[in-house]
């Protein structure tokens, strides 16, 4: 299978940098697979699995927020939120999802409620995508 150059970037970090085979992207729209000479594409992202394919193992990522550009040059990925899934162990997310429930709960001004009730939705879908994906909580 032909490989092309990928770049995913969140805005602490170079996340990953190198030749891919595929990935699997969770668009707004649903989720896409991009492979070398793919057209110009643009989507935002949805909270979910990025999944990258290679000559090593396959590696699985949470992202959140941001958009992915394809073209036929290559793939890259401007994401707001990148976590391996081995950093986002079920018992860490489980509280950092009852953490924000509590910091919606306490937000007396609507702005940050609004605010906090996203981050909440956010961490369960990123929960929803996890166990989408097949892996045990």
């Amino acid at each position: 299978m032909a490989s092309f150059p990928f770049e995913l970037v969140s805005p602490e970090r170079l996340v990953y940098s190198g030749a891919v085979t595929e990935v699997v992207v969770p668009g707004a729209e649903g989720e896409f697979g991009i492979l070398a000479g793919h057209a110009p594409f643009v989507s935002t992202l949805k909270p979910g699995v990025l999944t990258i394919k290679g000559d090593g193992p396959t590696r699985k990522l949470f992202v959140r927020g941001g958009f992915a550009e394809a073209n036929p040059q290559g793939l890259t990925i401007l994401a707001e939120t990148a976590v391996p899934l081995a950093e986002l162990p079920a018992d860490k997310l489980a509280l950092m999802i009852r953490e924000a429930a509590e910091d919606v709960e306490d937000a007396r001004d609507p702005v940050i409620r609004q605010k906090r009730a996203a981050y909440l939705d956010d961490l369960k879908a990123a929960a929803a995508a996890i166990e989408a994906d097949g892996r045990a909580h």
